[in-house]
């Protein structure tokens, strides 16, 4: 019977072996291109191109030597900043609520609740000093939280506003959204579904799309505080500071880079470069990445040289994810500008040999940092390790812990949706008149999407082929730029008559509608040749590896956000891709058809596969997109949607949707089951 089994065993080893001996091998690009796994070629690419913009911002630095270019560097700087995240709206009444006062050991906590837009509430808490030890009023200090679940709440943030009010200073900790008491997505039960970093890019999906940002909305929230505390009798509004961690370290860069009433400021955890940034962990979350910031100038060291010579306080840790070779460039930036002007000693670096975090150490400089600048002593200060910070529920300043349980809040979600609103009005009219072109300018100038004709010819190499059932499958790279290489495979019946050229693409790559009996090869056998592509980031070339925001924002957020700061989008690139490949078809086709090529998409790159034909009709001579997103604007009013962001472009939103772009196809395009937010059928 062993024996038996054993026979059985090798015979399908065998059998086993031989089908892969044997097997369809559509694979075209092999295990590595310039060196490293296709998967990375986007990676790579974007790092190239990164590299190129440091080497510029580099080059502009060196010539900002006198008082008027570095002035006009900062307003410059500003201005785009503020453009890029979509400007701020106009100040409204903060209607400030103190809902509950503490008297504490040596301070005093108020619990504070305020609008930073209508209906849109922040909770905080504001650590006042001891009025018998300190005369009124008093210098105060923002401390906006790190990404702590449950915000001011956090130990850490609470020791530092503490240490503030014991030193004489008022330390105001806010939730941000998401965070704390501002979930902005509760649950039927009450809770938030995600949080943090999870929720602000999710947030930050539909923020794109509007031509704004999540950084947005935490800039205007801090705005608004330091507005809360100038209104206040107990502050002296011409000394502010602001210190925060990690997240509350970007709040603080940004905060500062903007606000010129912050008189002294320290952000910790955060301050790299995006260059170590790119090179080692990667894009972060959505409020972390500024539209085009990287092609307009704007790297971490700027946020530092925006607001020279007013005092800034480097803090940072040694074993930090935040690269600390990227911290030190920065500090050396800024310290060779501050010298330019004539006040080295304004800035400066605290460094403790720690891991990310708002460590002692750190939270000991940067009160030490605003006392010096905002009280003009300058002494040690040591935190007791008796402070007692409240518990989480101690902390709340609503009734029951989230702003959102309060009687008509709005959320930044419902925020996004009320602009979307407000911009149908403003497509219509876009859309209105007949003539397309003033609508079809402003698609290619939100895309970047060039002509067909300012596309290179790209480059093209043979990489063998393979025969199936009378079927000659030739394996094509097109490299339409350095870096990028698109392998094709081409299928063609030597005994049918060519009947029509079609592109196909699938968001899984050619090998999706490849297999013998499959999707293409039955477009073959009606006579057509076709070119099925993974145009960049699909098939091949798909990134794999990156988990950060996984599931909701696929395994390629971190290089769509390099692109992103890089003020590009995938679907632009894509869209080239398609036409390239497109123009390929048709010259390389004997005869050349009449009529252009069939387009086939499947997934999401029908949304670059929309705007190639929508902006190129001539090149196509029928469009068929399967089970791709329906409209940019259900993104919006859906809040939470799946795998979306690959699919944004920045401000889209503000001129077209994607409808408006399959209406000037007319009778050449066909949409088999569109889909949802989530990449579900849509029913009809």
């Amino acid at each position: 019977m062993k024996n038996i089994v054993a026979t059985i065993l090798i015979a399908l080893s065998v059998l086993t072996f031989s089908q892969s001996l044997f097997a369809e091998d559509l694979a075209v690009l092999g295990a590595e291109i310039d060196g490293a796994p296709p998967r990375d070629m986007m990676k790579r690419y974007l790092l190239n191109a990164a590299e190129q913009l440091q080497l510029q911002w580099q080059a502009e630095y060196r010539q900002r030597t006198t008082g008027e270019q570095i002035a006009e560097y900062q307003d410059r700087l500003k201005a785009k900043f503020t453009e890029a995240l979509g400007g701020f709206g106009e100040r409204t009444p903060l209607n400030p609520k103190i809902t509950t006062t503490l008297q504490r050991d040596g301070y005093v906590v108020e619990k504070i609740i305020f609008e930073s837009r209508p209906d849109h509430y922040v909770t905080a808490l504001l650590f006042l000093p001891d009025s018998n030890r300190f005369r009124k009023p008093y210098p105060g200090v923002l401390i906006p939280c790190g990404h702590s679940q449950e915000g001011k709440a956090n130990d850490l943030y609470q020791r530092a506003a503490i240490l503030m009010a014991v030193n004489g200073m008022a330390g105001f900790v806010f939730d941000p959204i998401d965070q704390g008491e501002r979930s902005q997505i509760l649950d039927e039960n009450g809770k938030a579904p995600m949080w943090g970093t999870r929720s602000h890019t999710m947030l930050g999906v539909g923020s794109i799309l509007l031509g704004q940002n999540t950084a947005g909305f935490e800039i205007w929230d801090g705005m608004r505080a330091i507005d809360y505390l100038q209104s206040r009798r107990d502050i002296r509004p011409d000394k502010i500071g602001c210190t925060g961690n990690s997240g509350g370290g970007t709040q603080t860069a940004y905060f500062m880079a903007l606000d010129d009433r912050i008189a002294a400021a320290a952000p910790s955890c955060y301050i790299t470069s995006f260059d170590r940034i790119l090179n080692t962990i990667g894009c972060q979350d959505a409020e972390q990445n500024i539209f085009g910031q990287l092609a307009f100038g704007m790297d971490h060291a700027d946020y530092i040289m925006m607001r020279a010579p007013k005092p800034t306080l480097i803090c940072c840790a040694t074993k930090d994810f935040f690269d600390i070779s990227g911290t030190w460039d920065s500090f050396r930036y800024a310290k060779r500008l501050y010298s330019r002007m004539g006040f080295a000693e304004r800035v400066n670096i605290v460094e403790t040999d720690n891991k990310h975090g708002f460590s002692v150490e750190l939270r000991q400089g940067a009160v030490r940092w605003m006392a010096r600048w905002l009280r003009n002593t300058d002494k040690p200060i040591v935190e007791s390790p008796d402070l007692q910070p409240l518990d989480e529920q101690q902390a709340w300043c609503t009734p029951k812990g989230q702003v959102m349980l309060l009687d008509g809040a709005r959320s930044a979600f419902d925020i996004n949706i009320e602009r979307e609103k407000q911009l149908v009005r403003q497509r219509k009219r876009i859309w209105g008149n007949a003539d397309k072109t003033d609508a079809l300018r402003k698609v290619r100038t939100i895309t970047g999407i060039r002509k067909l004709n300012d596309l290179p010819q790209p480059g093209i190499e043979e990489a063998g082929s393979v025969s199936r059932d009378g079927l000659t499958i030739d394996k094509l790279i097109i490299a339409p730029e350095k870096g990028i290489y698109l392998p094709v495979l081409k299928f063609t019946c030597g005994e049918a008559p060519c009947t029509g050229i079609v592109l196909y693409l699938h968001e899984d790559g050619k090998a999706a509608g490849a297999a013998s009996g499959g999707a293409i090869e039955q477009l073959v056998k009606s006579g057509h040749t076709v070119f099925a592509v993974d145009i960049r980031g699909t098939g091949e070339t798909k990134q794999t590896s990156q988990r950060y925001g996984a599931p909701y924002f696929g395994t390629d957020g971190q290089d769509v956000y390099a692109a992103y700061v890089m003020g590009r989008s995938y679907v632009a690139m894509r869209a080239e891709d398609i036409l390239v490949c497109a123009r390929y078809a048709i010259d390389s086709a004997k005869p050349k058809p009449k009529h252009g090529v069939e387009l086939i998409a499947v997934g999401n790159v029908g949304v670059a596969a929309l705007h190639a034909a929508a902006l190129a009709p001539e090149v196509f001579k029928s469009v068929k997109l399967s089970k791709t997103l329906r409209s940019w604007s259900d993104i919006i009013h859906s809040k939470i949607s799946n795998n979306q962001l690959i699919n944004t472009v920045h401000g889209a939103l503000t001129s077209y949707d994607l409808g408006d772009l399959a209406a000037l196809l007319g009778d050449k395009i066909t949409i088999c089951q569109p889909a949802d937010v989530s990449g579900k059928p849509i029913e009809n």
